[in-house]
């Protein structure tokens, strides 16, 4: 088998080489068992305890307090821009900030069941910066205002959020969850894909208030119900119960290492090192210029031309740095440093940045 790669990709992004590995070693036989994981009736009390054990960890890993239910659904977090409208909009309104790609499809999903209002938007410079957010243009009568807190394709991200006059703020944490502290008492509802920052795809998780549960619209399709997986513990079909297993791996290897706090100290650590290569090269530009708005997580940048984006390219995958293909919105290259990016692929992407550059 060849050497592993530094894998840059923005999803299914790359995953701790220890969880992989744990996940090698049981396989064939989980605990005892005499099986996969992947074989086993999720009814099983060995299966119970891993999606309790699941739950365990991220609370304690976010901080989660008890009056929020923890839900492992499918769909990915595209299920839940139908999902949130259809169990939220009990007056039919809602307030959205769009800040990139996911949160366009979320408006125009949402559309379809009530009357959603932009209260910003960075649409216009392709989503190059953060939108500044007049407090005053959220609705009194909205049932809910929904933001997007890392843009994985634009590379922003949000390091506060505003005072949304006390609705509930409901927040796609998607490709930056667990990478930083945040108190998730500031949010009224998280969601995540998986494939990002928690494990393979086909797993999200959605961190919901209990008192935000039951008001869903009378033609809801049972799966789409909040309240059917939150009375169900999950379980109301079979659940992802691989992915989940895998996440509950990585949730445990994350607090092995320190947990949040930790783990956000070397995701600014990464992120600093590569944004000063990029700003410090002749040749490279961040599609974020203002350093206020950057993500620590995706850091898309490129050159003047084509022909060098693409000679970058294909020199860096000869170099083990795969994966680095900008969005086709943005062009030129795209980084993903996820949780699971050891320094050291940072390190030898910078490396190839400053060799790069001053070979050409």
């Amino acid at each position: 088998m060849s050497e592993r790669v530094y894998n840059f990709s923005a999803g299914p992004g790359v995953l701790p080489e220890a969880v992989l590995k744990k996940a090698a070693e049981q396989m064939m036989n989980y605990d005892g068992s005499g099986m996969s994981v992947m074989e086993m009736s999720h009814r099983s009390k060995v299966y119970q305890s891993i999606i309790d054990g699941a739950e365990k960890a991220l609370r304690e890993l976010m901080n989660i307090p008890s009056n929020y239910k923890v839900l492992f659904l499918q769909g990915g977090a595209s299920m839940q821009f139908a999902m949130i409208p259809l169990n939220l909009m009990k007056n039919g309104k809602a307030d959205y900030v769009n800040t990139g790609e996911w949160s366009t499809k979320a408006i125009k999903e949402a559309q379809r069941f009530g009357d959603v209002k932009v209260v910003a938007s960075s649409e216009p410079e392709v989503f190059n910066h953060l939108p500044s957010i007049n407090e005053n243009e959220f609705r009194a009568d909205a049932d809910y205002v929904h933001m997007t807190s890392n843009n994985t394709i634009f590379g922003t991200s949000f390091k506060k959020y505003p005072d949304v006059k006390g609705k509930p703020l409901v927040v796609d944490m998607s490709s930056d969850i667990l990478s930083k502290v945040i108190d998730v008492n500031d949010f009224a509802m998280i969601y995540a894909g998986a494939q990002k920052n928690i494990g393979p795809a086909g797993v999200t998780v959605v961190i919901i208030r209990e008192d935000l549960i039951g008001y869903a619209r009378p033609e809801t399709p049972t799966m789409l119900n909040y309240k059917t997986h939150a009375d169900a513990g999950s379980m109301f079909n079979t659940p992802p119960t691989y992915g989940i297993y895998l996440a509950k791996l990585g949730f445990e290897h994350l607090l092995s290492i320190g947990g949040v706090p930790a783990i956000e100290k070397i995701n600014v650590q990464k992120a600093a090192m590569l944004y000063d290569a990029i700003d410090n090269s002749k040749l490279f530009k961040c599609h974020v210029q203002n350093k206020e708005d950057r993500s620590i997580m995706n850091i898309p940048f490129r050159t003047d031309s084509e022909d060098f984006d693409k000679k970058f390219l294909a020199e860096a995958a000869k170099e083990g740095l795969v994966t680095l293909s900008g969005h086709r919105k943005t062009g030129g290259m795209r980084a993903s440093i996820y949780n699971a990016m050891p320094v050291e692929g940072v390190e030898k992407l910078v490396a190839f940045i400053k060799k790069f550059d001053n070979e050409n």
